[in-house]
């Protein structure tokens, strides 16, 4: 939980809290539910501030991509005591960019200083895996910072980017990933589809610096990929081999 993530996309994890409560149907096969019930290091219903690894910025020299939170949602309601905490730690660290994802984004706006709205620094995102959660996407336009992403992952259904076109452009950055699991016992994976995958790069390109992540563990199967989840780019299909990040 912190240096050289496992996450494709960043550098290091940095978790204000611990535990989180779903929104929808995206959050079903949660990882963090999966992870901490499986280990039972903490109940992942109860939302609580890390200690140990609250300053984790700071500690970290190098300038770092770090993604905030992986355990939690920073804009949880039982995050507004201690949120401030963690803006002014990213304050002391303009060396480091800082990639929050949020399954919350109509909170951002109001729960955000404008002074961190406003950082070059820090990228604002939200996670959408299907075709109900695209409200979020609009919810996230609304922010007025300087970067905007989307996570289409698990992405487990089509979504469909009918957007008007400035729109389009704001999203700066997507990321994209199929669903990985077990095939047994609560946490499971549902299947995702190439067509969907395309469509979105398709929609997205080339106004959105696009990163494939995964294809998920139905692919990886279907395929009989050497990584169980498909999460290594070699093994891509050629035309999906792409991993960039927003200039």
């Amino acid at each position: 939980m912190g240096f050289n993530s496992d996450i494709q996309w960043t550098d290091a994890t940095w978790n204000i809290a611990r535990g989180c409560t779903k929104v929808d149907e995206d959050c079903r096969f949660c990882y963090m539910y999966r992870d901490s019930f499986g280990g039972k290091r903490f109940n992942p219903l109860s939302v609580t501030k890390t200690k140990t690894v609250f300053d984790l910025p700071l500690r970290i020299k190098e300038p770092s991509k770090i993604f905030m939170s992986s355990l939690t949602d920073v804009y949880h309601t039982d995050c507004d005591s201690f949120r401030d905490e963690a803006f002014d730690i990213i304050r002391k660290c303009p060396q480091h960019t800082f990639q929050i994802l949020t399954k919350r984004p109509e909170r951002i706006t109001e729960q955000t200083p404008k002074d961190i709205l406003e950082m070059k620094n820090i990228w604002f995102g939200t996670s959408v895996g299907a075709e109900k959660g695209k409200h979020r996407i609009i919810d996230l336009l609304e922010v007025d910072c300087r970067t905007h992403f989307v996570s289409f992952e698990p992405l487990h259904g089509r979504v469909d980017m009918n957007l008007d076109l400035a729109d389009l452009r704001r999203i700066d950055w997507a990321i994209i990933g199929g669903e990985s699991g077990n095939e047994t016992g609560l946490y499971r994976y549902r299947p995702c589809s190439f067509d969907w995958i395309r469509e979105l790069v398709a929609d997205l390109t080339p106004t959105t610096a696009i990163f494939i992540k995964q294809l998920g563990t139905h692919l990886a199967k279907e395929m009989k990929l050497k990584h169980r989840h498909g999460g290594d780019i070699s093994e891509f299909p050629q035309d999906l081999q792409v991993r960039e990040f927003p200039k």
